[in-house]
């Protein structure tokens, strides 16, 4: 995997040779699958060699699964550890309310030997991993060509909803991470005022990601049934229960033509349009948006590209600038694992 000459990312560590041929672990910690790659730069770029997954809840902490995985593999003297974990990063520590762990970078270097460790905020080694994707992996929602020269903004709603964005310094970009799913959600009808104050009860405060997350399209989904009332099919409670919740309400919407599912899918959309513009003009992303995450990949399908972009150009005042702004479906899985390995491998102030 090498950097896409499209993507003009700055990681000026890239032509110092003390950085070739350096083994790293990569590892993506998330609240219900955590995943470790072990990777070799080369090239500019890193190659992944070894990749498994793990199931978080299982382990009491992220040091057991960075042995069992050391140990599973026998790899020996790997130089560099890279981690993207769900939450802040602040002086080389995080506790993400998801995972329950406090993590320390200063722990992994005297506990494994590790030359160099380093843990970014999920979305922003998502940023990164963006670099080396292939044309194929970016799905094209509206465009006039590729990215465009100025701010690009990252929108990832999953079991979280991450949001993140690059800097254009007018030849680079610059990754960084923002804690934007976190901001308060604001209703525009009168239905959404509805939805607004059946959250309300729940949570209090209101967060975006009440709404645009795994948990967010439950809220919707049950808003539907237990408020507005729509009928919900007498077989439908076990799968969704029992089952992946969206991967089931997407099968429900399409394969079944339930008409609840379809409304929850399209609510999700629209929403999602509506956070995608507000972080777009916030970010000022002329250059460009990207939607990645769990739940856009699962229902990519269903996603009806025309549609969104109308949705997602509507403004007050700046509809001129939203219409010229090129949208993408980022397709791969592990932008945030190899992100992180890139970081590890590269990046250098």
């Amino acid at each position: 995997m090498i950097l896409n000459p499209k993507f003009p990312l700055y990681l000026p560590g890239v032509k110092n040779a003390g950085n070739d041929n350096v083994s790293i672990i990569s590892a993506n910690l998330r609240e219900d699958i955590t995943t470790l790659g072990y990777f070799v730069s080369e090239n500019e770029g890193v190659e992944v060699k070894i990749q498994h997954n793990y199931p978080t809840k299982e382990y009491a902490s992220f040091t057991d699964i960075l042995r069992k995985f050391i140990q599973d593999n026998q790899l020996d003297n790997v130089k560099r550890l890279g981690m993207a974990v769900p939450g802040p990063v602040i002086n080389g520590k995080s506790n993400p309310a998801r995972l329950g762990w406090n993590l320390d970078i200063e722990d992994f270097k005297r506990d494994f030997d590790f030359e160099r460790v380093d843990m970014l905020n999920d979305q922003e080694a998502s940023a990164y991993g963006m670099a080396i994707l292939k044309d194929s992996d970016l799905d094209a929602i509206y465009t006039s060509g590729y990215l465009e020269k100025g701010n690009v903004a990252i929108l990832a709603p999953g079991n979280g909803l991450g949001e993140a964005g690059y800097f254009f310094d007018g030849k680079y970009l610059r990754p960084f991470a923002t804690e934007g799913g976190h901001s308060e959600f604001s209703p525009r009808t009168n239905v959404e005022v509805e939805f607004y104050q059946f959250l309300n009860n729940i949570y209090g405060i209101v967060s975006w990601e009440n709404v645009l997350s795994k948990g967010g399209i439950f809220n919707i989904y049950r808003f539907l049934r237990d408020v507005k009332r729509h009928p919900e099919p007498e077989w439908l409670p076990e799968r969704l229960a029992e089952g992946n919740f969206v991967q089931e309400l997407y099968k429900a919407a399409v394969e079944d033509d339930v008409m609840i599912c379809k409304i929850t899918l399209d609510t999700f959309l629209e929403f999602l349009a509506r956070e995608a513009n507000n972080l777009t003009l916030k970010l000022k992303a002329t250059g460009g948006l990207l939607i990645s995450g769990d739940i856009p990949q699962a229902i990519r399908e269903y996603i009806d590209k025309d549609k969104f972009y109308e949705k997602f150009k509507i403004s007050d005042k700046m509809e001129e600038m939203l219409r010229n702004i090129p949208i993408y479906l980022n397709k791969n899985e592990n932008t945030a694992l190899n992100g992180a390995a890139l970081y590890t491998a590269y990046y250098q102030d």
